[in-house]
C-alpha cells in the first residue's frame, strides 16, 4: 500500500473509531437515562425542575392562608365550620377553575373506596352551606348522585399569575360513628381530620390534582398558614396541629402552668390525671374557644375529649440552637401502653432528629392521641392501643417518621406513595435496630414488612415501584409503598456507606423541603451529591419488574475461590457470603449492591479462602430470597 493510501486508510479507521466511541458514548448515556412520563419531561423542559436534582430556575408553587373556625358539641357528632382562604397563584398560568377538595365525602354510600366499610362508617358527607369568591356569594349546587372527594369550581373571575383571591365557606358534616383515620373514638372523644374544604394542589407537572380519596391514598397539599379556632363545651380539652395561643384563657391556672413547664422539661409531666379529669377541674368557662396557629405546614388535624388524661414532655431536637419540641399524649387511662407514649414519642423525636434522617424535627410539637387508625398527620398521631408495648413504640416511631416524609418534604403521596411510606418504613427499621437490636428488628421487619410480597408470585408483587399509587390497589399498593421501597432505600444506604448516604439524603431534603419533590428530583439529587450517576441502581430498583432471588450456581475452590452467582429475581441487593471450612471455622464476606453495577444478571465473585471449604452459602437477611434452595453449595 502506498504512503498516501496508508494515510487515507489510517484517517478512515480513526474516523470509524471516533464514530464508534461517540456512538458507544451515546448508547451508554441513553442506557443510564431514567424513564420519565411525558408530563415529567415537560417539567424539565420548562426548567421548573433541573437535571441535577435542584428546583429549576422557573420552579413555583402555590399556597394559601386559612382562617378556620369550627364548633363541636359532643355527644352530638355534628361539626359546623366557617373559613376564609386567601389563595395565591404563583404559577405562570391564569386559573379559570379551582379544585376544592371535599375529602370527607369518602364516607358517602356511593364513594369509591379500596375496601368495604360497615354501615356505621357511612354518613351523608360534607355539606357546603355557603360559598363566596372575593366577598361575592356564589351558588353552590349539591348533587346527591355525584358525591366525590373533590369539586372543580368555575371561577367567576379568573385568577391571574401572581395574584390572590379570597374564598369563604360555611359547611357542616357528621362525624362517622365508626372511627378510623377520623371519627368518633367514643361518645365524647372525637378525632377530626380532613375536616375542612381546601384548595387542591396545582403544580408544574400535573396541573390540578384531581385524584379521588379512596381511603388508601393519602396526602398531597400545599404549604399554608393556618389559624384554627375550635369551640367546645366546658371540660373538653382540644389537641391540634400548631401552637396553642390561649392556654391561660381555656385552662385552669394549675393545668396551664403544668403545660408551660412541660415545654422546658425532659421529664414526663402529667398535665391532667384521671381523677382530675373526672372531677371536671381542667378547663374554664361554660364554652371555650381553643386557638391554634401553624405556618409552613400542609394540613391541620385535632382531637377533643372530656375523659382523656394528658401527659407532656419536651426534648432538644436541634443541638445547634438548643430548640426543644413538645411531646404530648392524650388517652384513656385504661390503656396501659399509652402511659408510656409520651416517653416513646420523646425518644422518637430525639433519635430521628439526631441519627436518621438526622434532620432536626421541623415543628414545635407532636401529639399522640389514642384512636384507631395508626395514622399520621402534621404534628399529630392517631394510634391504636396495643397489648405489646414494644409494638406500640414501633407504630408510633413509624408515624412520627412521617413528619419528614411526606409532611416536611411535601411529597405527592397520591402518586408517589413510596416516597413517604417507603422512607418512613426505612427509618422505622433504622430506629428499631437501635431499640431492639439487629436480630430482633430483622425478624420483626421481615415478618411485618417483607414476607407479604417476597415469596408471593402473583403479578401484582412485581409491578414497578414507580407505578403511580393512584393506579394501584390491594397487595400491589401495600408492597410498593412499604417493604419494597424501604428495601430499595436501605440498599442504596448499603451501596454508598453511611457518610455519603447521609450527605445525599440531606442534599435532597435541604433542596426540597417545603416544596413538592417528585421521584426524579430525589434520584438526581442523590446522583449530584454522590458525584456519580446511580441511575443503574434507580432503574433496577424503582423502574423494573424485579423480585429477590439469588442462586449460587458454582464454586471454584482454592486459596482464592470464585463464586458464580445468578440474579434470577433481578434486584441489586446486598448479601453476605458465608463460608464454612472443613475444620468448622467460618468466614463471612459482605457484598454491597455495587457488585451488580456492571452486570445485574450474573457475577463472578472472588473471595479469599485460605482453608479447605466445606460449604458456601448466600445470606440475604431482610432481603428475603424467594427460593433459598439454590443458595448453598458443598464443593
Amino acid at each position: 500500500m502506498s504512503t498516501i493510501a496508508s494515510y487515507i486508510y489510517i484517517l478512515h479507521m480513526k474516523k470509524r473509531l471516533l464514530l464508534f466511541c461517540f456512538t458507544a458514548s451515546i448508547l451508554t448515556t441513553q442506557a443510564q437515562e431514567l424513564y420519565q412520563p411525558r408530563q415529567i419531561k415537560q417539567a424539565y423542559e420548562k426548567q421548573t425542575r433541573a437535571a441535577d436534582g435542584k428546583p429549576g430556575k422557573h420552579y413555583w408553587q402555590n399556597g394559601a392562608k386559612y382562617a378556620i373556625s369550627i364548633n363541636v358539641t359532643p355527644p352530638s357528632r355534628l361539626v359546623k365550620g366557617t373559613e376564609t382562604i386567601t389563595y395565591t397563584n404563583n404559577s405562570p398560568d391564569t386559573l379559570k377553575t379551582l379544585v376544592i377538595r371535599l375529602i370527607l365525602n369518602s364516607h358517602t354510600p356511593t364513594a369509591v373506596r379500596q375496601w368495604p366499610v360497615a354501615p356505621n362508617y357511612l354518613t351523608s358527607g360534607i355539606h357546603i352551606d355557603g360559598y363566596s369568591e372575593n366577598g361575592k356569594a356564589v351558588r353552590w349546587e349539591e348533587n346527591p348522585k355525584d358525591q366525590i372527594t373533590f369539586r372543580q369550581v368555575q371561577l367567576t373571575t379568573p385568577l391571574a399569575p401572581n395574584a390572590s383571591m379570597a374564598l369563604a365557606f360555611d359547611w357542616h358534616y357528621d362525624l362517622s360513628l365508626e372511627s378510623d383515620r377520623e371519627g368518633a373514638i367514643d361518645s365524647t372523644t372525637f378525632f377530626l381530620a380532613y375536616f375542612y374544604p381546601r384548595v387542591g394542589v396545582y403544580d408544574d407537572y400535573n396541573g390540578w390534582d384531581m385524584t379521588h380519596f379512596p381511603e388508601a391514598i393519602e396526602f398531597y397539599n400545599d404549604f399554608n398558614h393556618y389559624e384554627l379556632n375550635v369551640t367546645v363545651p366546658k371540660d373538653y380539652v382540644v389537641w391540634a396541629t400548631g401552637d396553642l395561643q390561649n392556654a391561660e384563657e381555656v385552662l385552669q391556672p394549675t393545668y396551664a402552668k403544668r403545660l408551660a413547664s412541660s415545654y422546658r422539661s425532659d421529664a414526663i409531666v402529667n398535665i391532667a390525671n384521671a381523677k382530675e379529669v373526672s372531677e371536671k377541674k381542667i378547663t374554664k368557662a361554660q364554652t371555650n374557644t381553643w386557638k391554634w396557629k401553624a405556618s409552613d405546614i400542609s394540613d391541620m388535624a385535632l382531637a377533643i375529649s372530656n375523659t382523656y388524661v394528658w401527659d407532656a414532655s419536651s426534648v432538644i431536637v436541634d443541638d445547634a440552637t438548643k430548640r426543644r419540641a413538645s411531646v404530648q399524649s392524650a388517652y384513656a387511662d385504661s390503656s396501659a401502653d399509652f402511659h408510656q407514649m409520651a416517653a416513646f414519642g420523646r425518644h422518637a423525636l430525639d433519635w430521628l432528629s439526631h441519627h436518621w434522617p438526622g434532620v432536626p424535627y421541623p415543628y414545635s410539637k407532636t401529639t399522640i392521641v389514642q384512636g384507631f387508625a395508626d395514622m399520621e398527620y402534621p404534628m399529630m398521631v392517631n394510634d391504636n392501643t396495643q397489648t405489646d408495648p414494644n409494638f406500640a413504640r414501633f407504630v408510633v416511631e413509624h408515624e412520627i417518621a412521617h413528619t419528614w416524609f411526606p409532611f416536611y418534604m411535601g411529597i405527592n403521596e397520591t402518586r408517589y406513595g413510596f416516597m413517604d411510606e417507603g422512607w418512613a418504613t426505612a427509618l422505622e427499621y433504622m430506629i428499631g435496630t437501635d431499640d431492639l437490636g439487629t436480630v430482633t428488628e430483622d425478624s420483626l421487619f421481615k415478618n411485618f414488612r417483607v414476607n407479604r410480597w417476597a415469596k408471593n408470585p402473583i403479578a401484582e408483587s412485581d409491578l414497578p415501584i414507580i407505578t403511580p399509587t393512584s393506579s394501584l390497589t390491594g397487595p400491589a399498593l401495600r408492597n410498593n409503598e412499604y417493604g419494597k421501597a424501604a428495601l430499595g432505600y436501605l440498599a442504596v444506604k448499603d451501596l454508598l456507606g453511611d457518610e455519603l448516604f447521609k450527605k445525599c439524603l440531606h442534599t435532597f431534603m435541604d433542596r426540597w423541603h417545603s416544596k413538592h419533590p417528585i421521584p426524579w428530583d430525589m434520584f438526581y439529587s442523590f446522583n449530584d451529591a454522590a458525584g456519580k450517576t446511580l441511575n443503574w441502581f434507580w432503574d433496577n430498583w424503582f423502574f423494573s419488574n424485579h423480585y429477590i432471588d439469588l442462586a449460587l450456581t458454582a464454586v471454584n475452590s482454592s486459596s482464592t475461590s470464585t463464586l458464580n452467582i445468578v440474579n434470577k429475581g433481578g434486584f441489586a441487593i446486598p448479601f453476605t457470603v458465608d463460608v464454612t471450612y472443613t475444620d468448622e471455622t467460618t468466614s463471612s464476606f459482605h457484598q454491597t449492591p455495587a457488585v451488580w453495577e456492571k452486570n445485574q444478571q450474573e457475577i463472578q465473585l472472588a473471595i479469599v479462602t485460605p482453608k479447605k471449604i466445606k460449604s458456601v452459602s448466600l445470606r440475604t437477611g431482610i432481603y428475603i430470597d424467594a427460593d433459598v434452595s439454590n443458595n448453598k453449595i458443598n464443593p
